[in-house]
C-alpha cells in the first residue's frame, strides 16, 4: 500500500466520539475498588457537568477548529482544518505537503470523502453511520440517543488513573468502549473498531493537554494508537459561532482521481 493510500485510510477513521477533558488541578480519594458501580446516568451526567454543564455546551451554533495531523511514522505533518454547524453538519479537511488535499464530511444527510487517489467517494454502512454520530453539533448531550444501548462494564486503568468502563453499541457498526476518569468525570480513552475502505481498524484513543474554551474543557492533543501505525492531532485555535455557510459540507463535482488525470488520452478507435 502507497504513502497516499495509507494517509486517505487514517484520515477515514477520524470520526468517532469527540470528548473533554482537562488536566487534573486537585487529588482527590480514589474510589474503592469494591464500591459499587454507578449507573449510566450517574456516570453521563457527571461528564455533561464536568465540560462545563449543559447550558455552556448548548449555546453555540458553529465551531471551528484548527491545528495539525501528524503521522509521525511516516515523517508527515500537515494542516487540519474542522468546521461544525448545528445540528448536524461537519468537515474536516487535511492538506499533506506532497499529496494534496484530504476531505471527510457530513452535510446534514450525505456523507462524502475525497482523496488526490480515489477522488470523490460517498460514505455508506459504518463508515457513514460513524460520520454522522461524529457531525452531531452536542454530541456529549445526546449519546444516549446516538447509541442504542450503553453499559457500565467495571472498572479499569487508563495510566495511572482509575476508569469507568461503558460499553456503547451503535445501531450500525461495532461496540466502542468508553473510559470516564473515577476522579474528573471525563472521557480519558475509547477503543474503537474504526471503519474504513479496507475493513475494521481497532484503535485505542487517548486525550491529553485539554483546555477550557468559552467555559468548555476540549482536547488539543488526540492520540490513536494500533498495532499498525498511528497518528496525533493537535488543536491550535477554536472558535464559537463562527458565520458558516451550508455550501462549506456540499460534495464537491466528482472528479478523476490523480493516477487517472496522469495518463495520456487513448487514440480514438475507429472500427
Amino acid at each position: 500500500m502507497n504513502r497516499a493510500i495509507d494517509i486517505a485510510i487514517l484520515i477515514l477513521t477520524l470520526a468517532t466520539v469527540v470528548p473533554a477533558q482537562e488536566k487534573q488541578t486537585e487529588s482527590k480519594p480514589a474510589v474503592a475498588p469494591d464500591s459499587p458501580l454507578p449507573s449510566v446516568n450517574d456516570v453521563l451526567d457527571r461528564y455533561i457537568q464536568a465540560l462545563g454543564g449543559k447550558d455552556a455546551i448548548g449555546k453555540f451554533s458553529s465551531r471551528v477548529v484548527k491545528g495539525s495531523f501528524e503521522i509521525p511514522t511516516m515523517g508527515v505533518t500537515s494542516s487540519a482544518e474542522i468546521y461544525a454547524k448545528r445540528p448536524n453538519k461537519w468537515i474536516l479537511t487535511v492538506d499533506v505537503p506532497g499529496l494534496g488535499l484530504y476531505q471527510q464530511a457530513y452535510d446534514g444527510s450525505v456523507g462524502w470523502t475525497q482523496d488526490p487517489q480515489s477522488g470523490v467517494r460517498d460514505l455508506t454502512g459504518g463508515e457513514l453511520a460513524a460520520i454522522k454520530r461524529s457531525a452531531e453539533f452536542n454530541q456529549p448531550l445526546r449519546l444516549k440517543e446516538l447509541y442504542q444501548t450503553i453499559a457500565v462494564k467495571g472498572r479499569s486503568k487508563v495510566g495511572d488513573r482509575d476508569a469507568y468502563v461503558l460499553e456503547a453499541t451503535p445501531s450500525e457498526g461495532s461496540p466502542e468502549k468508553l473510559y470516564f476518569d473515577t476522579q474528573s468525570n471525563l472521557l480519558i480513552k475509547a477503543d474503537i473498531q474504526a471503519e474504513s475502505p479496507m475493513g475494521k481498524m481497532p484503535f485505542e484513543v487517548f486525550f491529553e493537554d485539554y483546555k477550557e474554551v468559552e467555559g468548555i474543557k476540549m482536547p488539543h492533543t488526540m492520540r490513536r494508537t494500533s498495532e499498525a501505525i498511528g497518528f496525533v492531532i493537535k488543536i491550535e485555535e477554536v472558535k464559537f459561532d463562527v458565520p458558516i455557510e451550508d455550501d462549506k459540507f456540499k460534495k464537491p463535482a466528482a472528479d478523476k482521481p490523480a493516477q487517472e488525470k496522469d495518463k495520456p488520452a487513448q487514440e480514438k478507435k475507429i472500427p
